[in-house]
Formats: C-alpha cells, structure tokens, sequence
C-alpha cells in the first residue's frame, strides 16, 4: 500500500442538481453539498470539514437539516436509494443511521424533511412509484407510506407542519396535499381542486395556515388544507407612505387559473417576523406581519451586478433556489442556479438604513459551469483555472481566497500560468491569448492564430509554451513570439502535453492511441509508444524523468521507457481519467470516472495496490501537484476544484527537497499608478478642507457643550444639598435602630447562660457513666493477658520435645549414608583406570585419521584444479538459466503475497498465543514465591560448595595436561581450513573471468544495434530515390503531353532539370554506398562468426566451472561433517571428566568427616596420580 495518501482540505464551488442545497449549522457555519461529500464551511475561520458519502453511491440528491440542527439526512442514488443521517456535533460528521427500503426498487429520493421534535422523517420518491415514506429514523423502522402523486404532476417540497409532529404537506405540479399520520396509516385530510396551478415551494405560517409558491408569481394561503385567499402585492398611493401593502382577497373559483404575469416564485421561509421569498429573478422580499390578514413588505434584497462580469450573462438574472435562515435570524443565505453562495446581514442596524440592499459572497464567487482548464506556478501559491462560463479565476490555495477574476465573449477551453505567476495563457474558441495578471485585471497584450486550443503549458523556465491545435503542437517562445516549431505526428487529437524539467523534452499523447517524446530543440521524437486499441487521456514525466507515466481508455496506468512497457497497473473496473506524479517520486495519483483519487505507490507495485479517497462525483478531468509536494488540486465535469492536502500515514506534511521561495510582486500599468496618484492628491486636498471643516464645527460644539455644563453643574448643586439633607435623616434613624439591637442582645445573653448551665449539669452525669464502664471493661483486659501467657509457656515445652526427636532421626540417617560414599570411592578408583585406556587408544585412532585426510585432501586438489576448465563452459548454460529462474522469481512473488495473506492470519494467532503466555507467566510468578523458600535451603549447601572447590584446583590442573595432548589435533583441523579457503579464493577469480566475458558479449551487442539504426537509415534512402523516380516518370509523362508545342516542352525540360539534377549526384553515390554496404555485410560476417566463437568457449568454460563448483561443495559437505564428529566426541569427552570430578568430590566428604583414621589419609592422594 503506499505510504503517501491525499486527505481533503478545501473545496470551491457548489453541487448542482441537489435540493435543499444550503443550511446553517450554527451562527458561523453552513453545509452545502460540493463534490461527492457534504461540506460544513466555517465563514469566519475559512476552513472546512468533510462529511463523505457511501462508497458506491451515483451522488446526492436532496438535502434536510432537523430543528435542532444536529443531524443532517443526505439522500444518495444508485442501484438502491438510502437515505444516510449524519451527526454534526461529531468531529467527522459520524454516520448516525442509513435508511434503505425494503423491496420496493426505489432509484431516488427527490425531497426529505425532518418533523420539529427531529424523532420522524418523511422522504419523497420518484418515478414511477412516487411513494411518501414517513420513517422512526432512529429505529430505521416505516411506519407508513403512501402514494402522493402520477409522472404526470411530481412532487417539488414536503414538510412538516412546525406545530404538529404528525401532519405533513406535500406540494407539486397539480398537487397540494395535507397528511395526518394516525392509526399507522398516512391519510390525506385535504382535497382542493388544483389540476392547473404549478406548486414551487411552500411554508408553514402557523399551525393551520400554509403559503404556496407557483410558477405564475402567485402567493395563495392554504387554511386547514383549503386555498382560501391569494396574497397580491399592490403599491397603495396613500399621501405620506411610500411602502408597499399586501392585501389578502377571496380565491374565487372561476379565476382560479387567472393570475398576474410575474416572475416565478422558487423559494418560501418562514421567521418570526413573517416570511420571506423569492420576487424575481436575483431578488427576495421581507414580508412582515401587522394584522391577522394584513401584511408588510419591509425589505428587498438584490444580487449585485458583478464588477468584471459578462453582459449575456448578468449575476442579476440568477434564480434563487434555496433559502436558509442562521439560528438567531440574523444572516439569511441563498443558493442560485448558478452555483453561487451569496449571504445578508438582518440585523436591525443593517435593515434601519434606508439604502438597498444587495447580497454578498458567502465565501468566493465559484465556476458555474464545468471547468476545462488548471495550471499552477512555482513563484507564488496561484491556481488558474478556465471554465465554459466564460470566465478565468485565480485562486491563492494557501489564503483560500479568490484573487482575480474576468470573464469573457468567447468560451474558454484551457489554460497555463507562467512559471513568475505574473502572465497567463488562455486559448479560446476563436484564439490564443498571452495576458498579464495586474494588479486588479486580466488584460491581454498578445493574440496567436490557434483556434480552439484545448491544451497549453509554459516551460520550466517560462521562455517557451506548447499550444495544442487538433493533432498538432505549436511552440512558441515568449520573447519574440514566433512560432518556433510544429510538432506534427498524432493521428488524433492531443489529449496531454508536458514539459520535461530542462525543457529539451517534451511528451504528449492523443486519443490515436500514440504516446511521443519530442525533442524541442530538433522536432523530431526521440521515443514513441502507439496502442491503437487505447486512447490516452493524460500523460507524466516521472520523478526523475527518465520514464513516462500514461493512462487511457484501456482501465490501466502504463510506464513507459523508449518505446517500451516496463509495468502495467490495472485499473479494477474504473477508467483512469488524469495522472499526477509526486516531486519527491514516492507516489503517483491518478483520477478515475467515478470520481475517485488513487495514490499508487512509486515504483509502481505489481498487485493491485493503491489507497482511493472520494473526491468528485464526475470524471476528474485534471490534477497538479504543487512544487512543494504539500497540496493536491482536482477538478471535474461538476464544476468544483478540491484542495487536497497530501500527507504521510502518521498525517504529517511530505517534507519536499526543493526551497520554494513565494514571491509578492505583481503588475501594475503606468496608467493606473497615475490615477492613483491623482485620486491621492485629491484625497488629500478632500481631507484638509475636512480637517478645517471639522475645525470649525468642534469649536461651536464646544461652545454649546460648555453652556450645557453651566446648566447641568447647578442643577447637581441643588441635588446634592437635597441628598445632604436626606443623610442627615438616615443618619438619626440608624441611632435609633442601633440602641434598639443592644437592648434584644442583652436579652439574648442572659437566655443562652441559662441554657449553658443546663447543658453541663447533663453532660456530667453522662460521663460519670461512662467512667464506670471503661474501669470494667480493664478488668477484663487484664483477665484475657493472663490466660495467653499460660498457653505460651506449654506451646514452647512442647516445642523442645518435638526438636530433640528430629535430631535423632537425622544423626542415624547421616551414618547410612556415610557407608554409601564408602563404596562409591572404590566404583570410582575403577573407573578412572578405564578412562585412561580409552583415551590414550582415542588418541592414537584420531592421528592415523588425520593422516589419511592429507593423502585424501591432496589428491582432490589435483582433480579439482582440472575440473575448474570444464566449470567455464557451464558459465553460459547458468545464463540461460539465470532467464527462466527470472520467470520463477515472478511465480513466487506471487505465492509470497499469498503467504503474506497467511501471515497475517498467523498474527492472530501469535496475538491469542501472546495472551496465554501472559497466563502462563502469572502462574510463574505464583511458583517463584514457593521456590523462594527453597532457595534459602540451597543457600545453607552453596556453603558446603565453597569447601568443595578448593579440591576443584587439583582436578583442573589435570584437566590442562589433556587439554595441551588435544592441541595438535586441533592445529592440523585449522591447517585443513585455510587449504578449503584458498580453493573458495581461486573460485571467485574464476567467476571475474566470467564477468569480463558477459562485458564483451554485451559491447558487441550494442555494436550489432548500432549498425541496424544504420541498416534502417540506408533503407530510408533507398525507398526517397524510389520516390523520386516515381515523380520523375510523371513529369516526364506530363512533357510528352507537350511534344508538338516546343517553348512548353522547353520550360518543362528546364523544370525537370532544376529539380532533378541535384539529386543525380545522389545517385552516383549510392554506387559508392553500395561498396561501402559490402565492406559493411563482410565486416558484419565476420563479427558474427567471431561472436558464435566467444559463445561456445563461454558455454564450455561455464560447463567445467560447474563441475569444479560441485565438487569442492561435496568435499566441504564431507569435511564439515567430520569436524562435527570431532567435536562432538571432545565434547563426550569433557562431559565424562566433568563426571568424575563430581564422583571425585562426593569421596572426599567422607574423608574430612572422619580425620583421626589413618588408612583414609593414605588413600587421598590416589586420586590425583589416576587423574
């Protein structure tokens, strides 16, 4: 797996399609759906949190936030509709619930809503069924269904009445329907007659009454499920008001299909206030409520023109589609049809003024159509991009912010920013545009003659670019603007183009199924790769660019090197769209038509191995990596360019080789630095006169703020006189109080003494009692001491007599095991005799041994020094073999996969195996604690030990004199090595001979290569002079056409002449070639014989090196046994010694036990003279 994965950071642009598309998480937060995942974007901070969808989803198709606004339900396409519930308190937007209908096929779920306790949620289908589903989410329980409506009248909204859990409402084209859930059973409590009124939106005002949008401009009332009145928005010429009056009217029967010619009405929210709604395309209206029948229009909010936009577009022409409200109503937010985000302040401050109101970006002006065009650049944090909005948009993907933007006449196809960041390259539908970023404008200065240019790209250095016009490549250089070549070869279209990093390269592929690598410099192609079955769609240089990256209509991911295929990863399924390769070379992404990145990593693996993140839900059709290797950016059919930050499996930033340097310079006309200055003096000559003016007005104000503290100061004097007297009052009446409190404490007092007394008189009673309780319970303390005293003194007399009975037992085991020890010393005095003989009879086998693998050793060095030839003739056949182990290599790689499946399962295991061990080790622990007690017995031996060692010393010097009779056998096992040493010396020069020959094979390989490029080059010429022939007889057929007509036969003669006598002289050289091609053939010839020669004499020399090999690995196979034995037998050897110490000291225990004897002190030196 690679180790290198994209993780989404930012997105810019909205989802289109999606209903309910826009809703307030909080005051600062709202979430709209962008690329295949919804997007919580925090509007003060400027980040964003992704909540991805399911896997295999076809995309999202409706939105519902609940009341509460913790949890967001998300309807996704597919083979089977689901519904997914999303908590939004969760850090990563936890997935609560995934609603699925049972059987019943539904493909869609057009519109959802959440009931006002956020317990229910009901869920419109589509065609054919178009099913309402009023679902216990929490449960994924329905609890009932119904069908609303035919294909002919869809469904456009449902809700829930905010009053009432179980009543709901769902409205469309001819349908307007209240539901009220009961006896589990949805049942519909209304039943208007509106065949002909085209249902947009609706709201809920109170708990009875509903208002419905059409697409007439109508506002009809609905009331316990009957439209009853219509709302008509009259201006009243009432003398002093200028605001506009809703009157509310009697629906009448006959005018039901009546109505005024007005905008559509596409979006209804309800606030405290009253309600708001679309009146227009770009506009919405504040309606508040004065009466119970009588409403006010306080506000109208419109989107602003936009300052560099199109005239066949305007911003103010957008239809608004949804509408939300943040929880405190104070910034109301709007999605349009175009994709773009706009919000407004509803703050009283904000609504007081009396100027227009206009809608602001929520965060960026975004694409509104698809985008064709992405180009990055190394000096600053800039991404262009193009789209068939006409327009071209500079983002700064380190801010997140939009800085420049233009649109256009024409459609834009593709684009490429200059290395600096200061000038761009834009191809349009009629022409290729340079033009420079300024500092508030995109102008352009330079026009080329390239229609339709749909890929462009600047070199590294920024002094030439490559425009793609069909299946041709024009470069240009940027200095002197002249076209500098034309790259012609592709059958196709040209899908790709890429600059090599010294821009002597350049690689392109097309849907021809052809991958070229052209030489910029020449114009000819060094490489080419053609695949008529795939048409490529992208192209790459790798890290190091030395080979080629491609992916196309063949579902695999290819790396090429000179006209070659070195790997293929398969795609799974899933076409490969764009391809981008990492600076660092650790990674390679690639984009897929589900939408899908994939980091592969490089080199690339053989299995299918790579990581895929959800990106978009249309075929990426571009990707670029920074040059700091820190940011991915996409972009797809759906109009969204995501902002990947591209991290390691520890989630930290790759750390990039290169030091990119972001620069801050921009452009600026000589022309707009004037009018700067102009509007600087102005401004300063605007605030001198402001400065005099407020002068001026300061000194008045302080002469009136001076006379109104003459009157403010008296009126305080008088003020504080009034509150001295008052003090004054307060001050006896406080006297009074304070004598009052003395008089209750003194009573207070003499009561609590009273009650002193009495608590101590009470309290001495009790502890005379208590006294007399503790001196009896003395008593029978000291009672208690005495009796343990007496059991003590009988537990020790029976203790002694207990003692003195082991003793006994002990001293006459000690006697028994005495005479055992005596006739151990006798077995072991006949043992030690044996032993001697065996040895010496040991010692004279192992020379006669040693003397015979001499005359054995020496007669294989002769043989093996003959077999070495013979080994030199296999070194060829080991060649061959060397190909097919290669093949057995790539089987067993994948059986190590394989194994590494089991591997896995064996780490299971292992991990059930750690847990017993760690079982075990307590049970451990638990005997330690008993060997313990053991240990402290072992102690009490350990003592008797060190009196045995001093008797060790005389067994070791014996020992030393066996050690140094061992010596010379050792000696000749070392000689016997360094001889097996040599002959391993003499094999590794035997194999730098055949280095040296696999050396020249290979020279005259590339000898053999050299001279066919030649071979090809002379068929090349031959095929022009036939051409040339050819075109030769057809002008001198055209002049026997002129035979009777003498000047024209004449001037055609001459014209004949001009062109062909120059290459005559090529003729007459060819007859030199062709000598030089018979010298040529016979020096090949040759080549080739001496070439077959070296062949055979590597296969022979190979042959008799593998004979030798197999002998000395035989010879080393039957010496390394023998030595095995050897010291296998000393070890034998040592072990009987290290015996008959033991023996040796379990006789001498009885010898000190017993001193006085006199026949034990004679034999102790026996011992030692058997030793």
């Amino acid at each position: 797996m690679a180790s290198v994965v994209s993780q989404s950071h930012f997105i810019f642009g909205l989802r289109p399609g999606v209903t309910n598309n826009l809703h307030f998480v909080d005051e600062q937060t709202v979430v709209f759906p962008s690329g295949s995942s919804c997007v919580c974007h925090n509007i003060v901070q400027r980040c964003q949190r992704f909540i991805s969808g399911s896997e295999r989803s076809q995309g999202m198709g409706a939105l519902a936030i609940s009341a509460n606004r913790r949890y967001l339900a998300a309807s996704e396409c597919g083979e089977k509709a689901t519904i997914t519930v999303f908590d939004l308190q969760h850090e990563q937007g936890r997935r609560r619930k995934v609603l699925t209908v049972g059987d019943t096929p539904v493909q869609e779920f057009l519109c959802m809503a959440f009931s006002p306790d956020s317990k229910y949620l009901i869920s419109q289908t589509g065609a054919p069924e178009w099913i309402l589903i009023f679902w216990l989410w929490e449960k994924n329980k329905v609890l009932a269904t119904v069908k609303t409506t035919t294909s002919t009248n869809p469904i456009t909204q449902v809700s829930f009445n905010p009053y009432n859990n179980l009543q709901l409402c769902a409205s469309g084209a001819g349908v307007f329907k209240l539901f009220r859930y009961s006896e589990g059973a949805l049942k519909q409590s209304s039943f208007a007659k509106v065949e002909s009124i085209n249902f947009l939106c609706h709201a809920w005002i109170s708990d009875e009454r509903v208002i419905a949008g059409t697409d007439t401009g109508r506002l009809l009332v609905s009331e316990s499920g009957d439209l009853r009145r219509e709302i008509k928005m009259t201006s009243k010429a009432v003398q002093g008001q200028t605001e506009r009056q809703v009157e509310v009217k009697r629906i009448k029967e006959s005018d039901g299909n009546e109505g005024p010619a007005v905008s559509r009405i596409t979006a209804i929210l309800s606030y405290s206030k009253g309600f708001v709604c679309t009146t227009g395309p770009g506009t919405v209206s504040l309606f508040e409520k004065t009466e119970e029948d009588l409403y006010q229009k306080s506000r109208e909010i419109r989107i602003p023109p936009e300052p560099y936009g199109n005239d066949l577009t305007p911003a103010e022409s957008q239809e608004i589609d949804t509408m939300c409200l943040s929880p405190a109503e104070e910034t109301l937010a709007i999605s349009t049809d175009r994709g773009q985000l706009y919000s407004v302040n509803l703050s009283s401050a904000d609504m007081s003024r009396e100027e227009q109101l206009h809608f602001e970006f929520l965060s960026q002006p975004f694409h509104s159509n698809s985008i064709t065009g992405l180009s990055i650049c190394i000096r600053k944090p800039l991404v262009a991009t193009c789209s068939l909005d006409r327009s071209v948009r500079i983002w700064n993907y380190e801010t997140k912010e939009l800085e420049l933007y233009k649109e256009f006449q024409e459609e834009a196809y593709s684009i490429a920013l200059h290395p600096t960041g200061l000038f761009i390259l834009v191809g349009f539908s009629d022409k290729l545009r340079l033009m420079n970023l300024i500092i508030d404008d995109i102008r352009t200065f330079k026009e080329f003659t390239v229609r339709g240019c749909r890929e462009c790209a600047f070199s590294h250095g920024g002094h030439m670019f490559a425009a793609v016009n069909g299946n041709i490549i024009h470069i240009y250089s940027v200095t002197s603007f002249e076209n500098v070549l034309n790259l012609k070869g592709h059958n196709g279209k040209v899908r790709a183009i890429e600059w090599s990093l010294d821009d002597r390269r350049l690689v392109s592929c097309g849907m021809d199924g052809a991958v070229y690598e052209w030489n910029t410099q020449s114009g000819k192609r060094e490489s080419e790769s053609v695949l008529k079955s795939c048409g490529y769609t992208d192209v790459a240089f790798s890290a190091d660019y030395k080979t080629v990256l491609a992916v196309g209509t063949d579902l695999t991911l290819k790396e090429l090197q000179h006209c070659e295929v070195l790997r293929e990863v398969p795609a799974d399924q899933v076409a490969y769209t764009a391809l981008a390769v990492s600076h660092s070379g650790r990674v390679v992404f690639t984009g897929t038509s589900s939408g899908t990145i994939r980091a592969i990593k490089y080199p690339l693996p053989i299995q299918k191995e790579w990581i895929t993140q959800q990106a978009h839900c249309g075929p990426i059709t571009k990707m670029v990596i920074t040059y700091d290797d820190q940011f991915l950016l996409t972009m797809s059919e759906e109009r969204c360019l995501l902002i990947s930050k591209i991290i390691d499996k520890e989630g930290r930033g790759l750390k990039s080789n290169r030091q990119i340097v972001h620069t801050e310079e921009i452009l600026v006309t000589k022309a707009d630095l004037e009018e700067k200055a102009q509007n600087m003096l102005e401004l300063k000559m605007r605030l001198e006169e402001l400065q005099m003016e407020n002068e001026y007005q300061l000194r008045l104000k302080d002469m009136s703020y001076n006379e109104k503290l003459k009157e403010l100061s008296e009126k305080f004097t008088q003020e504080v006189e009034s509150l001295k007297t008052t003090q004054q009052i307060m001050k006896t009446e406080m006297e009074r109080r304070e004598r009052e409190n003395q008089e209750q404490s003194a009573e207070v007092a003499v009561e609590h003494l009273k009650e002193l007394k009495d608590l101590e008189h009470s309290y001495s009673q009790k502890l005379i009692v208590e006294h007399e309780k503790y001196q009896d319970l003395h008593q029978k303390h000291q009672a208690m001491l005495e009796d343990y005293e007496k059991r003590l003194k009988s537990a020790e007399e029976s203790r002694t007599q207990a003692l003195e009975e082991l003793t006994q037992l002990y001293e006459d085991k000690l006697q028994e095991k005495t005479q055992l020890l005596a006739q151990c010393q006798e077995d072991s005095q006949q043992k030690i005799l044996e032993l001697e003989e065996i040895i010496k009879q040991m010692e004279e086998d192992e020379e006669r041994r040693i003397h015979a693998l001499q005359i054995k050793y020496e007669k294989k060095l002769h043989s093996e020094k003959e077999t070495n030839t013979s080994l030199k003739g296999h070194n060829t056949i080991m060649t061959q073999k060397l190909d097919s182990v290669q093949k057995q290599v790539d089987d067993r790689c994948s059986d190590i996969n394989k194994l590494k499946q089991e591997r896995q399962s064996l780490l299971g295991l292992i991990r059930s195996l750690e847990s017993d061990i760690e079982d075990l080790k307590r049970q451990i622990s638990g005997h330690e604690k008993t060997s313990q007690d053991k240990d402290n017995t072992v102690c009490g031996l350990k003592k008797k030990n060190q009196e045995l060692e001093k008797l060790k010393f005389v067994l070791e010097c014996q020992l030393n004199e066996l050690k140094k009779q061992i010596e010379p056998q050792q000696d000749d096992i070392n000689e016997k090595k360094e001889k097996i040493h040599q002959l391993e010396e003499e094999l590794v020069q035997i194999d730098k001979s055949n280095t040296q020959l696999k050396l020249t094979v290979s020279d005259l390989r590339l000898k053999l290569r050299i001279r066919d490029k030649e071979m090809h080059r002379e068929m090349q010429r031959v095929k022009n002079l036939e051409t040339l022939c050819e075109r030769l007889k057809s002008d001198l057929h055209k002049c026997a056409g002129f035979i009777q007509e003498p000047k024209k036969l004449k001037d055609s003669v001459q014209l004949i002449y001009a062109r062909y006598v120059s290459n005559t002289d090529g003729v007459e050289k060819s007859s030199v070639d062709d000598d030089i091609q018979r010298v040529f053939r016979y020096q090949r010839d040759h080549l080739e014989k001496t070439v077959n020669s070296l062949k055979m004499k590597l296969a022979k020399s190979a042959e008799e090196h593998e004979k030798v090999y197999v002998k000395i690995m035989k010879e080393n196979v039957t010496l390394i046994t023998e030595i095995n034995e050897l010291r296998k037998e000393l070890r034998l050897v040592r072990t009987q010694a290290k015996d008959y110490k033991a023996q040796l000291v379990i006789l001498k225990k009885p010898n000190k036990s017993r001193p006085n004897s006199e026949e034990e002190a004679g034999e102790k030196p026996k011992p030692e003279q058997v030793s």
